[in-house]
């Protein structure tokens, strides 16, 4: 892809500050509530300095002559050559008020938020139909909000795909975002061997003892046969990181011992892969 300006803007609360987070992510540098009289000024920069080949930028209403500064600073991209994308982000104003009600953030328009809900759609409806991708995340999760902006990333190789892998317990529940989820209770509890308890996965006496089960070999040689079929699948559809969670009772020794095994058996295969065992500690 060539140097290219994501502009990621829309209703307040609809999930600016995600999208943001996803493009980092994927490698972007991120700038978040950039005054828009600058935007001119960054464009030149990435274009003189190849290596800024990726730029995306959270901009909302809060700025005086919202509209037609943006307008201006687009045409000035675009005299420079830019591959550049506006993305809208939208909700239903039922969420957006929940939201604003749960975070207790002040709206941009002011403190009466269903009036200010309303004056900002009206004042972004133009905005909204010169947008090349409208995302309604009434309902989304962050997985899926990841999976709509990766489609516009143009990523076709299946080892381009970022993969984390992350092990967890059910006893403190499921990873919100997680793509797969892998329950490997079947194995034996190393908890329930005294030597073994305030160990975890990490230490090799736990895994040498997840590995003494005998489906252990044929299991792990399978799963990550799956999972190398399912990737180019993924990538098909537009996904370019993919999380994968392995969960055992309480976190700390199975799906540590297995998930830091599937994480090495993907490296091993050219994959870039990221490990994180989140309730290894508790």
């Amino acid at each position: 892809m060539k140097q290219s300006i994501f502009i990621i803007t829309g209703m307040s609360g609809a999930g600016k500050s995600q999208a943001l987070k996803c493009f980092e992510d994927f490698g972007f540098y991120c700038i978040d509530n950039i005054p828009i009289k600058l935007i001119p000024h960054l464009s030149e920069l990435i274009k003189r300095e190849p290596h800024f080949r990726h730029i995306a930028l959270g901009l909302d209403i809060r700025e005086a002559k919202f509209l037609k500064n943006f307008i201006e600073a687009v045409g000035a991209i675009e005299k420079l050559h830019l591959n550049r994308k506006i993305i809208f982000l939208d909700s239903a104003g039922s969420i957006l008020l929940q939201r604003f009600s749960e975070t207790r953030h002040r709206h941009p328009l002011g403190k009466n938020l269903p009036q200010a809900i309303k004056e900002e759609r009206k004042l972004l409806c133009e905005l909204k139909e010169k947008a090349d991708r409208v995302i309604d995340t009434s309902k989304m999760t962050l997985g899926e909000l990841k999976e709509n902006l990766s489609s516009l990333l143009e990523l076709r190789k299946s080892k381009e795909v970022k993969i984390s892998v992350i092990s967890f317990g059910y006893k403190y529940g499921m990873p919100m975002d997680a793509d797969l989820v892998l329950d490997v209770r079947f194995f034996p509890n190393p908890y329930y061997v005294r030597s073994l308890r305030r160990k975890t996965g990490l230490d090799r006496p736990v895994g040498d003892y997840v590995k003494k089960t005998p489906v252990y070999r044929k299991f792990i040689e399978d799963y990550t046969r799956q999972i190398k079929m399912l990737l180019p699948l993924y990538v098909k559809e537009g996904k370019s990181y993919l999380t994968i969670a392995i969960g055992c009772t309480g976190g700390k020794h199975r799906s540590v011992f297995i998930a830091s095994e599937v994480a090495k058996k993907l490296s091993s295969l050219g994959y870039s892969v990221s490990e994180y065992h989140r309730d290894i500690r508790k």
